[in-house]
């Protein structure tokens, strides 16, 4: 059976129409999966009983099984999804004040070799579907109480998104629909290693989604040995097109930097950044290093941290530091789901 989420609304609309049914049938069948996320077909009470029948008969309608559910003090929750197919999945729902802020994943697993990455340890899997992509969303939706919305969405969760990305802006049209989570795209947020073409074709399409780019290191050198994809691309063909990016949207770039202890965090590499982003109207979005059981890994001084801080600021460089949210329960990507099927080794690693 298809998943009803990876049915578009016209395909919807159309076997409704086979069936005899008036289109608003659609409305009424979105609204019960995104505001009451009831568990299948017959909790749709206002249906006809025999149109719950035929869905059932012909659409699933979730595919995922939650395994795992943690809790922090901060408000922070974790879900590790398992899906029908095999593997597994994470996605994060973070509170900050009266912010409701969610964290996805786009693929199992992920092919970009992030070296200090939990989530790529073992390389991809596969590509997730639409469906899968929004369920993740509406498990979270399901955490929050009655009074409470989703406010902020991030596809910064396991896998590159620009890799799903046929997949993923699909997932994207529900999450801002009316129908769906009614989120505005200036509260969508995209995070990439860099994928230029994918990039350019958001350029194309017109889209409006927050663009976050991680870079992890000011110059290709260090780059290729942290984001091994990077030696295919390079760092100023990914520049390059997040300034394209920039024009045709007007959304303002964020660009990522996990900070690792005497890696990428000394006086000369703030320097190199801040040569490297000058000029660009961008956001500078610093990550002390949430450290992977196994991994050669640390969090840096809190001296070298402000000293990384102090560099970028004195030369004008728009830069806020991340407060680590969720540590207690493994909240960075890939952590839980790497404590179910065992500690890492650095063999695997590289």
């Amino acid at each position: 059976m298809k998943h009803l989420l990876d049915t578009g609304e016209d395909e919807l609309r159309r076997w409704l129409a086979n069936r005899g049914q008036p289109v608003y049938r659609a409305e009424q069948i979105y609204h019960w999966i995104s505001r009451t996320c009831v568990d299948d077909f017959a909790g749709m009470t206002d249906l006809p009983k025999q149109l719950r029948a035929e869905l059932a008969r012909d659409f699933c309608l979730w595919t995922t099984h939650t395994t795992t559910h943690r809790q922090a003090d901060d408000g922070t929750e974790k879900l590790l999804l398992e899906l029908a197919g095999g593997g597994s999945i994470e996605c994060v729902l973070l509170r900050d004040g009266a912010r409701r802020s969610i964290c996805i994943s786009s693929q199992v697993g992920c092919a970009m070799g992030c070296v200090f990455c939990a989530s790529g340890l073992d390389g991809v899997e596969r590509n997730l579907s639409t469906g899968e992509i929004i369920e993740q969303m509406q498990r979270l939706a399901q955490l929050l109480p009655e009074d409470e919305r989703i406010s902020h969405l991030v596809v910064m969760g396991m896998g590159e998104p620009l890799a799903n990305v046929d997949r993923l802006l699909p997932a994207l049209r529900w999450a801002q629909a009316d129908v769906g989570l009614g989120i505005s795209p200036r509260r969508i947020t995209i995070s990439t290693v860099g994928l230029p073409r994918a990039i350019d074709r958001l350029s194309h399409d017109g889209l409006r989604y927050n663009l976050a780019v991680s870079l992890h290191a000011p110059h290709d050198a260090l780059r290729n040995q942290l984001v091994p994809v990077n030696e295919k691309i390079g760092l100023q063909a990914i520049l390059a097109a997040a300034d394209r990016y920039f024009h045709t949207s007007g959304r303002r770039l964020t660009f990522e930097y996990v900070l690792l202890a005497n890696v990428n965090d000394q006086p000369q590499h703030a320097h190199q950044l801040t040569e490297l982003l000058s000029g660009r109207p961008a956001l500078l979005n610093v990550i002390p290093y949430n450290p992977v059981p196994g991994l050669p890994y640390r969090t840096p001084s809190h001296a070298n941290q402000r000293r990384f801080r102090e560099i970028l600021e004195a030369s004008g460089v728009n830069v806020q530091f991340r407060h680590r949210k969720g540590d207690a329960i493994n909240a960075a990507c890939g952590q839980l789901r790497r404590t179910r099927s065992g500690p890492v080794t650095l063999e695997r690693k590289v």
